[in-house]
């Protein structure tokens, strides 16, 4: 209860000291927590019949339904916030950020930013271009007790240039249809965010469709070291060995100095080339120490225009291609970084499936962009508070393979600790009412 009180103090001092701004910043928290606590999906709707339920908060519904589509919730302030709640944010000197975008089903027509999107996970009996949000995301790759977590950061709605021109979605924010940006510069202004508020290089893990010149030139080319990053590499892009130094003594020659060395050959091809160079090497990958067998070489790539520390995993009869701009990175790390980088996919499933922000259907701007702040502010929160913990939560349901917490069991601490009688004393409701005893039993069944 005092870790939630320590959490939520410091969002509250975001608010202003008028009659209104004491009022929202009560519900600002109650509404945080309704999202948090596992008791159903966070539709508006069902948020409210929360807010009623289980913290016997009397609120119209048309004033709840207005101050969830409001236009001046302080939103960056109130991220920046609560990045500063996050104990030791770095990872061996740097800000590990995952970079990556996902969609959104939805039904409604009108809804805003939505738009037929390319899913490429559908499955057989499946839209393969469903209407759905796109969503670009970067999120805090940490370690808490002993497992990698990602905590969302920072999000942005990716809309397509022609769908914007036709006037064919939703594209209309305060009376005025927003402008367009591609995902590489959305993804630039969140990673330029980060850096500019930690002041710590940021190591950007992606996949290979951000790994490429198109984020790299966005980002200054690393601004001297500022930004690097790391992701996988595609079988076809060709590698070239490093340019040949050139001596003081030697005869200078005409024209400038070669950029790239000799032709190595394909990704694919290297790898046939160095796998019986691979060494074993020890990671921490997927919840445990494992070993891997590994090769890695320097070379130069020119969709990069850098020289980049590739290296090649090999597993049977397959192999994966990592490729990092930070050339201090040691093999073991940069199989570990980007083996938590699969937390960002399962970070989308917790906010889509489990807090439940695929269900919204929502339409206004201010309401659809204000719902996926706070289901992604409950998530980093839930990671928080798993990070305060004195010691690791127990995994309630019990899985083989798989022993450490879920992020199901934290919900269910910060429940706890927000359905205690003593929560209000720090964080009074508008209206004390007595709490229907049947909530204890219900919150069993749905944790």
């Amino acid at each position: 209860m005092f870790i939630l009180r320590d959490l939520l103090t410091p969002l509250q001092q975001i608010f202003s000291d008028t009659a209104q701004g004491q009022k929202r910043k009560v519900w600002f928290v109650y509404t945080l927590l309704s999202v948090v606590v596992p008791f159903t999906s966070s539709i508006t709707s069902n948020v409210l019949r929360s807010l009623h339920t289980l913290f016997g908060m009397e609120i119209k519904s048309q004033r709840f339904y207005a101050f969830m589509a409001s236009s001046t919730l302080p939103w960056q302030r109130l991220w920046q916030a609560l990045w500063g709640l996050i104990p030791n944010p770095a990872t061996a000197g740097r800000i590990l950020v995952a970079l990556d975008d996902s969609i959104n089903s939805k039904t409604g027509k009108t809804i805003f930013a939505c738009g037929h999107f390319h899913d490429h996970a559908a499955k057989a009996n499946q839209a393969r271009y469903p209407w759905s949000q796109c969503i670009v995301a970067i999120g805090l790759l940490k370690q808490l007790k002993g497992r990698w977590a990602c905590l969302p950061l920072d999000f942005r709605f990716y809309l397509m240039k022609k769908d914007i021109e036709a006037e064919r979605i939703n594209a209309r924010k305060n009376g005025t249809t927003i402008a367009f940006e591609n995902k590489m510069e959305q993804a630039a202004t969140m990673l330029q965010g980060v850096f500019a508020y930690f002041q710590q290089p940021v190591l950007a893990v992606t996949d290979s469709w951000f790994g490429n010149d198109g984020l790299w030139s966005r980002l200054d080319r690393g601004r001297g070291g500022d930004f690097q990053l790391l992701s996988r590499l595609r079988a076809n892009l060709t590698l070239y060995v490093l340019p040949p130094a050139v001596a003081s003594t030697d005869q200078p020659k005409q024209g400038r100095p070669k950029k790239y060395g000799a032709r190595l050959g394909n990704v694919d091809q290297c790898a046939s080339l160095f796998r019986e160079q691979a060494e074993v090497h020890r990671a921490f990958l997927y919840g445990k120490r494992r070993d891997v067998l590994a090769f890695a070489q320097l070379v130069m790539l020119k969709t990069m225009k850098c020289p980049v520390r590739v290296v090649w995993v090999f597993r049977k009869s397959r192999y994966v291609a990592l490729m990092t701009t930070d050339l201090s990175l040691s093999v073991e790390q940069i199989i570990e970084f980007y083996g938590a980088r699969w937390k960002i996919e399962s970070g989308f499933k917790e906010i889509k499936q489990e807090i439940g922000s695929s269900k919204t259907q929502t339409r206004n701007a201010h309401a659809v962009t204000n719902h996926l702040h706070f289901c992604m502010m409950a998530t980093t929160l839930t990671w928080i508070y798993a990070d305060r913990l004195q010691h690791a939560p127990d995994r309630r349901h019990k899985i083989r393979g798989r022993s450490s917490f879920a992020f199901s069991d934290v919900r269910r601490l910060i429940a706890e600790a927000a359905l205690h009688p003593d929560f209000q004393s720090f964080c009074p409701r508008p209206t004390q009412s007595p709490q229907n005893p049947i909530v204890q039993t219900l919150l069993r069944m749905v944790a």
